[in-house]
This record gives C-alpha cells, sequence and structure tokens, in this order.
C-alpha cells in the first residue's frame, strides 16, 4: 500500500529514478502508461521500466497506444522441465510451474497453494483485469472446462449446462484465455479434400490448476484418474512449444471427420513440425500419424512419449522421451 501511494503522482516520483525500474501489479494503476510514454520520450532517457503484472485486453490495448513502438511483451511461463531436472519431471506434471506450488512441502500443501491460488484469481484478480463474471459461475465454468482438458470446444454442451446462451459460454472462454490461464489451440485447416475440424481444442494452462479443478492430489491419483492421457498432452505439448520457441500463433492441432488427427502441428513459413503426445512406454505408429505425415506433407512426426530412449517407429515417425526432448528437437 505504501508504494501504491508513492505513485499517487507517478510522473513526480518516476522522473527522479535512473537505470531499472521494476514496477509489478501494474493492472492495479492502468492510469500509469501515459506518464510511461512521457518518461520514455525525455531526450537521453536512462530510465528503463520493467512492467510485470497479469494480462487483460484492456489493459494490453492501452499499452499499445500508449506506448507503441516503446514496447517489447514477454509472457512469463512457470518452471520447465530444463529448469528443474528430468528426476523432478513427475512433480512438475503434477504441481504444475508454478514456483510456490512445485517447491511447497508435499502434495497436500501444494494443492492448497493451488487451490487458494484459484480462489483469489476468480474473486479478486478477474475483476482487477476488468472482468464483471461472478465468481462462482467462473469457477463452474472453469471446472467444467478442465474435465474437458484436451477436448475440441463444444459450446452447445456447455450453454445448456448454464442454461445460457451459446454467446455468454464462449464470453467466458476468451475470459479465461485472455487472462492466460487458458489456451485455445486453433485448427490447421487446408483444402485436402477432408471434412476438417474447425473448432478449436481447449487446454488448461497449467497441469497443477488443472489437477486441482480435477481434486488430484498426488501423482498416484492421477495415475488412476481418466484425464491422464490429456493431462499428459497439455504437460508434453508445453514443453514441446517451449523448446521449439514456437509463438501462439504458429501452434495448431489438426482433425478430420473421418478421425485422423494430430495432437501438435507447428507452423512456421512452410516449415510444419508434426507431434503425437502418448503416456505410454510402449508407443506405436496408427494409422491417424501415416495419414496426418502424408496428408499435410510433414518430414518427420515425433511421438513424446514417457519411455527412456529415442527410437524410429517408421521412415519418418520417431518416439522421443519427454526428458530428452531439450536435446532431440531442433528449434525452430
Amino acid at each position: 500500500m505504501a508504494d501504491l501511494a508513492r505513485l499517487s503522482d507517478p510522473l513526480l516520483t518516476l522522473q527522479r529514478l535512473d537505470g531499472l525500474v521494476v514496477l509489478d501489479e501494474v493492472q492495479r494503476l492502468p492510469g500509469l502508461f501515459p506518464v510511461l510514454r512521457v518518461l520514455a520520450d525525455r531526450p537521453d532517457a536512462k530510465t528503463r521500466f520493467l512492467l510485470l503484472g497479469s494480462a487483460s485486453p484492456d489493459l494490453l490495448q492501452q499499452s499499445s497506444e500508449s506506448l507503441a513502438g516503446r514496447i517489447a511483451y514477454h509472457a512469463l511461463s512457470g518452471f520447465s522441465l530444463d529448469e528443474v531436472g528430468a528426476d523432478a519431471r513427475l512433480s512438475l506434471w503434477v504441481r504444475g510451474g508454478f514456483p510456490r506450488s512445485f517447491l511447497a512441502d508435499g502434495d497436500e500443501a501444494s494443492l492448497e497453494w493451488r487451490m487458494d491460488f484459484i480462489r483469489s484469481f476468480l474473486e479478486r484478480d478477474l475483476g482487477l483485469m476488468g472482468f464483471r463474471i461472478p465468481a462462482e459461475t467462473m469457477r463452474r465454468f472453469w471446472t467444467m472446462l478442465a474435465h474437458d482438458h484436451g477436448q475440441v470446444w463444444n459450446g452447445a454442451e456447455l450453454s445448456r449446462a448454464f442454461g445460457v446462451a451459446g454467446t455468454t459460454v464462449r464470453r467466458y472462454l476468451d475470459t479465461l484465455t485472455a487472462a492466460l490461464v487458458v489456451r485455445q489451440l486453433q485448427p490447421w485447416f487446408e483444402n485436402l479434400g477432408k471434412r476438417q475440424v474447425k473448432t478449436p481444442k481447449v487446454l488448461v494452462n497449467d497441469t497443477g490448476l488443472l489437477h486441482a479443478l480435477l481434486g488430484i492430489e498426488s501423482y498416484e491419483d492421477l495415475a488412476a484418474h481418466p484425464k491422464i492421457g490429456a493431462s499428459w498432452e497439455g504437460f508434453a505439448g508445453s514443453e514441446v512449444i517451449r523448446c521449439l520457441g514456437a509463438r501462439p500463433d504458429e501452434c495448431y492441432f489438426w482433425r478430420t471427420h473421418a478421425g485422423a488427427e494430430l495432437d501438435l502441428l507447428v507452423v512456421r513459413g512452410r516449415r510444419k513440425r508434426g507431434f503425437e503426445f502418448k503416456y505410454t512406454v510402449a508407443p506405436a505408429t496408427t494409422r491417424s500419424m501415416h495419414t496426418a505425415v502424408d496428408d499435410l506433407g510433414l518430414d518427420h512426426l515425433d511421438v513424446i512419449y514417457a519411455g527412456s530412449d529415442v527410437f524410429r517407429l517408421s521412415d519418418r515417425i520417431r518416439a522421443v522421451p519427454l526428458q530428452h526432448v531439450a536435446q532431440s528437437i531442433e528449434p525452430l
């Protein structure tokens, strides 16, 4: 509160500072951006501002209008596998990448932190971002999304469950996406002479939050849960995207109405990289994989699995353990 009081007159406070100035929780001070523009435009300015906080459409739009040409964005993710080490991969998967969740003293304490995070996020943070949706409504919706994690968006089913219009549940989805806790993986479609799915796939961004919403506390709970395969897809997919250095607008999934599908398709220019995610120690090729390789014109396809060795499944399909992704997959 003392820091907020100092920024009651931000120009007076900030114009005296040199070097790197870190401002956290900037979503609490949306009127700060015009001031930062003035400070950034000073002749021979030696001050650089690092702005931290939660994203929202209004905040990002305001910053882009006020600081166009003066600002760069970086989405900060949680812990990754290369940061915590391969030996900790199960804990990272179960607890997610939030530092306090991952580093907690035991699974029970980790789950308790995540449940508190979900509550405060829904009751406080969404309101600070400008969203006016009741917290209990968003909790129910987010929980239902968790049960559909890794599935194609079915707005009609959710609108029936909530008794509201399809546009309303779509607004709920877009709200959680804008708040960076849910990811919409867009479909890739082109003229292949086949009917292709053109609806996004929905995933909870952090598997720790996913498991909290599903009531999963430990790896033993996860191993017995029907969503373990979908959870693995989200966890392994995030690691692959991070290792590739891919932007969100370069990542897709592909599915035809005939049943062929690809969990992740990364497209940059004319290059296409294909990935499947299988929670198994003995992956095998499927007809769907061969169809994806042929129809999408992939040079090769990697199956990210839970074993320990890299090996060929066919001429153009390779099995890669999750812990070897960083060493085995070249960045884009």
